[in-house]
């Protein structure tokens, strides 16, 4: 997909350390090694990266209006009347909704969010800025991993300093209320082992912070008139491990079908709904959960062991790429060619 835009050797170029993790136990024993190709893929970029490059891309086709949003829509039967929280008001043939799990767009369009989301009973919190993880001698990254009953404590990962993820019932907090946050993670890894005591202050003197649930969306369909859903605020699965691919295939998927249908946007839609929900069920069925928290020392014990056992691990990793792979992506000849830029 990425060498169809003509964006692959950009995104390789920015591509994360092959970052392996290393299990251990409050003793700082090693306990298995998860690889990166297991966490990373084939390839993995940090988010910022991919939006750089995505919009450093698209700025000659695309106007770009920053620190708005969407606040109210009106369909009528030849356009979607929007209204933006700046008052500006517009016409448009189209409105896509890929503004994440928590979409605006889909509450507006399809209603409350909790009718369409499904929160899967854990949460998770990022810490600070990217760094370059610890390495060995041959120049593998590495980061570790430390688990609890229902919690882990990640260091030096790929995409933040510091981890946290902890099994809860589902909590209220103001998010935008970042020092209560903090508190409610402090408090999920009170009492905990091995280096969480020290990663506790670091939270809290951290200026960059994250914390939301994991998240699965749970929707028949994601189109709704001139309404359209792409990525996380259609299919979302928190952690899961597949929600920028989904995207970016969504996309092309969503254009190409607008593209075979010129003017006829409900034929688009429709064979866009009908692609993607079949793909799409790999997020449908994930629960990053109990993989990154088991709820048990035992079945921390066997998570470890398939890591351990190559034969289990092979199996895991070519179930996964069947899963990944789980689609034939229609060639849309009426899309433009994409220059490399």
């Amino acid at each position: 997909m990425l060498e169809r835009m003509g964006l692959w050797d950009a995104v390789d170029a920015v591509r994360t350390a092959p970052t392996d993790l290393h299990v251990v136990d409050a003793a700082d024993r090693l306990r298995a090694v998860i690889p990166h190709e297991f966490v990373g893929g084939d390839v993995e970029v940090l988010r910022g990266d991919l939006g750089a490059l995505l919009h450093e891309r698209t700025t000659s086709a695309a106007e770009y209006v920053f620190g708005d949003r969407i606040e109210a829509m009106t369909e009528t039967p030849d356009a979607v009347e929007v209204t933006f929280r700046s008052g500006r008001s517009e016409s448009f043939d189209l409105v896509v909704g890929a503004d994440g799990v928590h979409s605006g767009v889909r509450r507006l369009a399809f209603g409350p969010e909790e009718e369409h989301v499904e929160f899967l009973g854990h949460y998770y919190a990022v810490v600070g800025a990217n760094h370059p993880a610890p390495a060995t001698a041959d120049g593998r990254a590495i980061g570790y991993w430390y688990n609890e009953p229902g919690r882990l404590a990640a260091i030096g990962g790929p995409k933040a300093p510091d981890m946290f993820v902890f099994a809860s019932p589902r909590l209220d907090y103001d998010r935008r209320d970042t020092d209560a946050q903090k508190r409610l993670v402090a408090r999920a890894f009170e009492g905990a082992g091995w280096k969480v005591p020290q990663m506790l202050e670091r939270l809290e003197a951290a200026d960059e912070f994250y914390l939301d649930g994991l998240h699965r969306g749970r929707m028949s369909r994601y189109t709704r008139g001139r309404v359209v859903l792409v990525g996380d605020a259609a299919y979302a699965n928190t952690l899961g491990g597949f929600g920028t691919g989904l995207a970016v295939v969504g996309a092309y998927v969503l254009a190409g079908e607008l593209a075979a249908a010129g003017d006829d946007h409900r034929t688009a839609l429709a064979g866009y709904d009908r692609v993607m929900h079949r793909y799409a069920r790999i997020a449908r069925r994930g629960n990053a959960g109990g993989f990154l928290a088991p709820s048990s020392r035992l079945r921390i014990r066997l998570r470890d062991a398939t890591f351990r056992n190559r034969m289990l691990l092979a199996t895991t990793m070519r179930l996964t790429d069947l899963f990944a792979n789980d689609i034939a992506l229609p060639e849309y000849r009426e899309l433009p060619a994409v220059s490399a830029g």
